[in-house]
């Protein structure tokens, strides 16, 4: 018997091809959609520049490129700088400009963004010595664009902020190890009235030049919750503050903590703005070492020798230099030496006084003291004694 067998039947060819060519087709469609982004890139920035001009804020690149294919977006700005105009109180405009920033977008996400500055910036203020900020890494990261933004985070390492005098050298304003701010709005928060939560990090952060007690390095980590805007328009920040201010808003101080080698202070309280401009409010503070602050704010010493009549307005307002020193020349006058041990006692009846404010605390397993910190337009007051001046915000 003979069997027969036919052939195989031979596929069409064409079908081997089919997934490569929806492969280029995609691949294709692909980059058409990437080069159509970076091309709007150019148009969404000119469209932000010019919004944030009408409020005074004046941003410029020198060289912008485009970079990340296939799957993000890199915008490169070189020689980037911005000139802020009617944004402080005294409509003061000052000037600044860092090498280059590069903004990251996923193409697939492009509502966050993350952004990279280069060191150094320099600023400038008219009338005052510039200023030079250096950091070795420094991060920005935004969530929610180009609507509203939901979140948005700094980071900064190893800052160093200084002045810069007529002979560049430069004097030291500022340190800090490391800095974090992190602001978002709070949940269930309207657009139109937004509340913003905020934590500010500090990690071996000094300040000199403004008073002895910033000058030694100190840990900060302070929550806190912003009411009374009421959107997120592009504004001049006196017209802001005013405005916060006509709607009642507030600062919430959630939580905070500082410390300073054994002093650690924790406080908690709300401060708002007056008509004036000018901080009101209190906090609720509790702080171990309170021996310390004596020293620190210099009353002792007030006591102890001469010193100028800005130094005694700042700490005790209407005690003048020649009273005290009259009065301890009279007691050395009718008994010689008293008036040296008067001041050199001066302090412990002093950190006495201090001790009487307030009430007894226990803070973190150590002895404390809680009292109030209270601000009165503008003024700084701890207890009886005025220990700064806050400037007004409009």
């Amino acid at each position: 018997m003979q069997v027969t067998s036919s052939a195989p039947r031979r596929r069409p060819l064409w079908r081997l091809f089919i997934a490569p060519i929806l492969l280029v087709i995609a691949a294709a469609a692909w980059s058409g959609f990437w080069f159509y982004a970076a091309s709007q890139v150019g148009v969404r920035a000119d469209a932000w520049r010019a919004q944030e001009a009408k409020s005074g804020r004046n941003f410029d690149c020198a060289k912008r490129s485009v970079a990340g294919f296939p799957f993000r977006l890199e915008i490169s700005c070189e020689n980037a700088s911005v000139a802020l105009v009617s944004q402080t109180a005294g409509n003061t405009p000052f000037t600044a400009k860092l090498g280059e920033i590069l903004v990251v977008a996923q193409i697939y996400d492009p509502q966050r963004v993350i952004a990279e500055f280069k060191s150094p910036a320099s600023v400038a203020i008219p009338d005052q010595a510039p200023l030079r900020v250096d950091w070795s890494k420094g991060r920005a990261s935004v969530v929610g664009l180009p609507a509203v933004p939901q979140r948005g985070s700094l980071v900064f390492d190893d800052v160093a902020i200084d002045r810069v005098n007529a002979n560049s050298i430069q004097v030291p304003i500022g340190r800090a190890k490391h800095i974090e701010l992190h602001g978002r709005l709070a949940e269930g928060s309207p657009t139109d009235h937004p509340v913003i939560e905020t934590v500010l990090q500090m990690n071996e952060g000094s300040v000199q030049g403004v008073h002895p007690v910033l000058a030694e390095p100190f840990n900060a980590d302070i929550r806190a919750k912003l009411s009374g805007l009421k959107d997120f328009a592009p504004k001049p920040w006196p017209e802001r503050f005013r405005e916060i201010a006509a709607a009642g808003g507030k600062v919430e101080i959630l939580q905070s903590r500082i410390q300073q080698g054994d002093m650690i202070a924790v406080a908690a309280g709300t401060l708002a703005l007056n008509a004036n401009g000018n901080l009101d409010g209190e906090l609720q503070m509790t702080v171990t070492g309170l021996e310390r602050i004596v020293p620190a704010l210099g009353i002792d010493k007030i006591l102890e020798e001469g010193v100028p009549q800005a130094t005694l307005d700042r700490v005790a307002p209407g005690v003048k230099t020649q009273d005290l020193n009259n009065l301890f020349g009279a007691l050395d006058k009718a008994i010689p030496g008293l008036g040296r041990v008067v001041k050199q006692n001066a302090n412990v009846g002093v950190a006495a006084t201090l001790n009487h404010i307030g009430s007894e605390a226990t803070l973190e397993g150590k002895k404390a003291r809680s009292f109030p910190l209270r601000f009165a337009n503008g003024a700084v007051l701890f207890g009886p004694v005025k220990v700064g001046q806050v400037p007004p915000l409009f």
